[in-house]
C-alpha cells in the first residue's frame, strides 16, 4: 500500500486521521483539498508532504497563488517546500512535465527509504536490537517503508530486531495510533509506552538505539522532529546510546544554519485540551502547543540519509 499517489488524474492518500479504526483511502482533486489534508494531518511526515507539494503543483495548473498558499500550508516541514520546487521548475515546459517531475519526486521517495533502511540497519550494531522511537516514521511519513520505521523493518527482515518501543506521541498520539498499525502489519515485536516513560527505560539500560526521523535539518545538523525528540536525545546522552536521526538528503535545509532559524509550528490549544473531539480539561482552559522540538547536533550519533551517514 502506498501512502500517497497519483491515480487517473487525482492525488490519492491515506486519511491518517482515522487510523487505527478505518483505512480510508481520499481523492483529491484540487489544491484547496490537498492544502486542508495537509493541515489537518490526513497526509504528514516530511517525505509524504514532499510527494503532496509536488502533486499540488499539479493539480494548481501553475496558478502562482495555489502554490504559493500550498508551500505554506507547513512551516516547519521543509520537504514540503522542496517538492514544490521540484514541480515548479518544470512549469515552463508545459503540465506533462510538471507531472513527470512529481512522479519522480514519489519515485526517489520510494529508493531514497530502501536505501535509508539498509544504511541505517548497516550502521547499528548488535543482533538482537531494542529501537526506541518517537511519532510515526514509517510507511505512513512517506510513499513506502519510511525513515527510522524504515530502519526497523530492514532490521526485523534481517533478523536483528528484539522489540519497537514506541512512544505514543502526544498529543495527536501518531506513535499509538499509527506505529503501531504499521509494526503490527509487518509483523514486528513492539510495546506501546508513554512518552514521559522513554527517558526512565534509556536510564534503565531497556533501550539499544534511539531512532527518529526529520522534519527539517538545519545546516550544522541542528534537528527539528516531533515534541519530545529533545527529551528522548537528553536521555539517550546520559545513558550512552546511539540516537540516529533518518531522513533523506532533502530533509537537510542548507538555507538554515542552525536549529535557532528553524520555524517551529505552534498548533493550537484544542489538540491539548481534547483528544478526538473527548474534552479533558474545563472549559477556556489555555495551552501551549509547539508541535516539534529542536534537539542540538552535539546530542546526535548520527544522521542517515539515502546517500551518507552524517556525524555532525
Amino acid at each position: 500500500m502506498r501512502t500517497i499517489d497519483w491515480v487517473d488524474g487525482a492525488v490519492e492518500l491515506v486519511d491518517q486521521t482515522l487510523l487505527p479504526d478505518k483505512c480510508v483511502m481520499l481523492r483529491i482533486h484540487g489544491v484547496d483539498e490537498l492544502i486542508d489534508a495537509i493541515k489537518r494531518l490526513a497526509v504528514r511526515g516530511a517525505p509524504a508532504l514532499g510527494v503532496a507539494g509536488a502533486f499540488g503543483v499539479v493539480l494548481s495548473g501553475g496558478d502562482p497563488a495555489q502554490i504559493a498558499r500550498l508551500r505554506a500550508a507547513r512551516p516547519t516541514a521543509v520537504n514540503l517546500a522542496w517538492g514544490v520546487e521540484r514541480a515548479v521548475a518544470r512549469l515552463p515546459e508545459g503540465p506533462e512535465a510538471v507531472l513527470a517531475a512529481a512522479l519522480r519526486v514519489r519515485d526517489d521517495d520510494i529508493a531514497a527509504c530502501k536505501a535509508m533502511g539498509e544504511r541505517g540497519a548497516d550502521l547499528l550494531e548488535g543482533d538482537r536490537l531494542r529501537i526506541m522511537t518517537v511519532c510515526n516514521t514509517g510507511g505512513l511519513a512517506a510513499v513506502e517503508r519510511g525513515t527510522a520505521l524504515g530502519v526497523v523493518q530492514t532490521l526485523h527482515e534481517r533478523g536483528r530486531l528484539a522489540e519497537v518501543l514506541a512512544l505514543e506521541t502526544r498529543p495527536l498520539l501518531q506513535g499509538a495510533r499509527l506505529t503501531t498499525w504499521e509494526l503490527a502489519r509487518m509483523g514486528a515485536p513492539h510495546q506501546l509506552i508513554a512518552d514521559s516513560a522513554g527517558p526512565y527505560l534509556l536510564a534503565k539500560g531497556e533501550v539499544d538505539a534511539v531512532l527518529i526521523g526529520a522534519d527539517r535539518i538545519a545546516a550544522n545538523g541542528d534537528t527539528a522532529n516531533k515534541i519530545g525528540s529533545y527529551a528522548l536525545a537528553l536521555g539517550a546522552e546520559r545513558a550512552g546510546v546511539p540516537f540516529v536521526v533518518v531522513a533523506p538528503e532533502s530533509t537537510i535545509d542548507h538555507n538554515t544554519p542552525t536549529g535557532e532559524h528553524i520555524t517551529i509550528e505552534d498548533r493550537g490549544a484544542d489538540e491539548i485540551v481534547s483528544i478526538r473531539g473527548v474534552r479533558l480539561a474545563p472549559e477556556g482552559t489555555q495551552a501551549l502547543n509547539p508541535a516539534f522540538d529542536m534537539t542540538p547536533h552535539d546530542l546526535i550519533t548520527a544522521i542517515v540519509t539515502d546517500k551518507r551517514v552524517i556525524r555532525p
